[in-house]
């Protein structure tokens, strides 16, 4: 299978769909990355689906990479074992990130390639990706090339092969509430960190790629970036698609989207919040698969798939005019 270039989070059933129409109408690659509370081996908020059921939903069309495997990063808190070795059994690719819990150097490296190596015994044939995004851990260049010599010495030839990605960072982050990326962005950083990557045989690819323009786009494929992230922009999608339709009547939206609390997790201050169609939009995705929700949702699938296709596709034309 050809390799993406983007890969796109399971927000909800609209978004996978969309990704696999699209791959089915164009014959591009894309790839899909399910973190653990959108998608694991008990389910998640995204269609429910079980980690088993998104893959065979998927039936092999598209790359399915775990992001953010590990510790600290499901529903509740446990060692991430489990929900790797599950992921083993059906995933392409599986993103390694002890890095919430394992904060010093050394030891989330360390974390990291005893978890490569679990894996690996279990099943030889899946591939990595390393590191993790600036929100989480930053890494200058140097501790990135730290962590992937350590894992080169430490991991066995044949387990270290199968890394396949190293999460570069550029110094960028999301602001949800006001749809755009943040942070100061570095091109600099990003090609350093990208030759590093080249330096030890793996590919590079970034997280946290919402909301960029094409030209911002372009200028990193350009520097040498492999392949990047986009999650929450598609699930904003799909949600300003119920708020246009459902206009004069989101109280009840609102009150699902307030009640469920997912607002915290990209609200510092609630009075940062202006209005209800903004709280929806931060957290409305998290909903969609709720039985509440489904009991008002409007029958607009179809619309929603367009306009995420039109996005992804305006992202893949940006890629390709590097």
């Amino acid at each position: 299978m050809k390799e993406p270039k983007l890969y796109i989070g399971v927000m909800s059933k609209n978004v996978v769909d969309a990704v696999l129409e699209y791959t089915r109408e164009t014959g591009e690659p894309l790839g899909l990355i399910p973190s653990r509370r959108q998608v694991d081996f008990g389910g998640g908020y995204a269609n429910k689906w079980t980690t088993k059921e998104l893959s065979e939903y998927n039936k092999g069309s598209l790359v399915i990479e775990r992001d953010h495997g590990g510790p600290g990063q499901g529903t509740y808190g446990d060692n991430g074992m489990e929900s790797f070795l599950k992921d083993a059994e059906c995933l392409d690719i599986i993103h390694i990130d002890p890095w919430k819990v394992y904060t010093s150097l050394e030891e989330g490296t360390k974390k990291t390639a005893e978890y490569i190596e679990r894996i690996h015994e279990n099943n030889s044939s899946v591939f990595f990706e390393v590191g993790t995004e600036e929100s989480i851990r930053h890494l200058s260049a140097m501790e990135f090339d730290y962590c992937l010599h350590t894992l080169r010495s430490s991991l066995s030839k044949g387990a270290f092969d199968k890394i396949k990605y190293g999460v570069i960072q550029s110094g960028v982050g999301l602001d949800l509430i006001n749809c755009r990326n943040t942070g100061k962005y570095s091109n600099t950083r990003l090609e350093d960190m990208v030759e590093i990557c080249k330096i030890y045989g793996i590919k590079s690819k970034e997280h946290n790629g919402d909301y960029l323009t094409r030209e911002q786009i372009k200028k990193r494929f350009s520097s040498g970036l492999d392949a990047i992230n986009i999650a929450p922009e598609f699930g904003q999608i799909e949600t300003q698609c119920y708020i246009e339709e459902m206009s004069d009547n989101i109280e009840e939206l609102y009150q699902m989207c307030l009640s469920s609390g997912r607002w915290k997790k990209w609200v510092t201050d609630f009075s940062d919040i202006k209005s209800k169609e903004s709280l929806i939009g931060v957290c409305g995705h998290y909903i969609f698969s709720s039985r509440e929700f489904l009991s008002i949702k409007p029958d607009i699938d179809e619309e929603i798939k367009a306009r995420i296709k039109e996005r992804i596709d305006n992202i893949i034309c940006a890629i390709k005019e590097q």
